[in-house]
């Protein structure tokens, strides 16, 4: 991906439109992350919400009530209706939910994972490809300001470690901690590095739920690059970070906190610290999902390739379940 591309991002701003120009959008799913885009979307000028689907007629009905818009209960009632969708339904929805619309010519941003399968994601693809549709995938991560201007720093990293931790959640105990958190750093990994893995290593055990809980991993990429990845949804506290070590210089970033500090040599021999240069660059202080839906809504109006396409999504599913393949589970 050209970094200009990825730049763009930043500049990219909600300028209002005409009522006959808005787009219109829906979101179907009205669970936590559901609420978070309706909450977004009603601060942009430029679109129109148009729909909110959930199972629960109590959810919806409460949601479009505040927002001033209509409760449905079946997406397909929404083709013809609207011009894109958000859809945060459970990840073992989203072919079933996003196939009609996208095989109808609706745009689509689809929340992480892409799909639970890969047969799944390649299908959305393929819908998505047949129409013309845009298909944007949601690995908010990517639009991190931290990670975007980390990007410009990135060159043939030899070393990567990343950390994620939080609090269990149980309403996403049907998947383990590589498909509920995981997910973001492997995709994150995949676009920093942009070479293909080799080979993997994977542990991890079981402690709240059926699935893993905590995950150590290690991937080996083509031309000699090794990540080291945790996650773990048994902490308390949450904590997101990712540390990148290349020749002469060396980044810490701070996913939550938006943070980002570089390290670099100043000259070819370091004898004190004051021989390393530390940047620490000031960054835009946008909201990643304000961001993403921005560059959605771009996309969709100006029929752009997403930075986070469906091929990125199937991609970082298919590295997962490489992931889980490999895992051994200490009992």
């Amino acid at each position: 991906m050209p970094l200009k591309s990825l730049l763009q991002v930043f500049k990219s701003r909600d300028k209002g439109a005409s009522s006959s120009s808005r787009l219109r959008v829906a979101v179907i799913g009205a669970g936590r992350m559901g609420q978070f885009h309706l909450k977004h979307l009603s601060k942009h000028r430029s679109v129109v919400l148009s729909g909110i689907v959930d199972a629960s007629v109590e959810r919806r009905e409460s949601l479009a009530r505040k927002y001033k818009t209509t409760a449905l209960a079946d997406p397909s009632a929404l083709i013809g209706q609207i011009d894109a969708a958000i859809i945060a339904t459970p990840t073992s929805t989203h072919r079933a939910v996003g196939e009609p619309l996208l095989t109808a010519g609706i745009s689509c941003l689809i929340e992480k994972p892409l799909a639970s399968t890969l047969e799944d994601a390649e299908a959305l693809i393929r819908a998505a490809t047949a129409s013309g549709a845009i298909l944007q995938v949601g690995h908010i991560e990517r639009f991190n300001p931290a990670v975007i201007e980390a990007a410009r720093h990135i060159n043939n990293p030899q070393f990567i470690e990343v950390n994620r931790l939080g609090p269990y959640d149980p309403r996403v105990a049907d998947v383990g901690v590589v498909l509920d958190l995981m997910i973001h750093d492997l995709d994150i990994v995949l676009f920093l590095v942009g070479r293909p893995v080799t080979r993997v290593e994977a542990f991890g055990a079981k402690v709240l739920s059926n699935h893993e809980d905590i995950a150590k991993v290690r991937l080996h990429f083509d031309g000699g690059c090794i990540a080291d990845l945790s996650a773990s949804r048994i902490s308390i506290k949450k904590y997101r970070k990712i540390r990148i070590f290349q020749k002469n210089a060396y980044l810490t970033l701070d996913y939550a906190a938006s943070e980002l500090q570089i390290y670099k040599k100043k000259s070819d021999v370091v004898k004190s610290l004051s021989d390393i240069h530390i940047l620490k660059p000031r960054l835009p202080k946008r909201d990643p999902l304000a961001m993403e839906q921005d560059h959605f809504f771009e996309c969709v109006r100006e029929g752009k390739t997403p930075l986070v396409s469906g091929k990125h999504g199937r991609d970082a599913i298919e590295l997962a379940h490489e992931v889980l393949a490999n895992l051994i589970i200490h009992a």
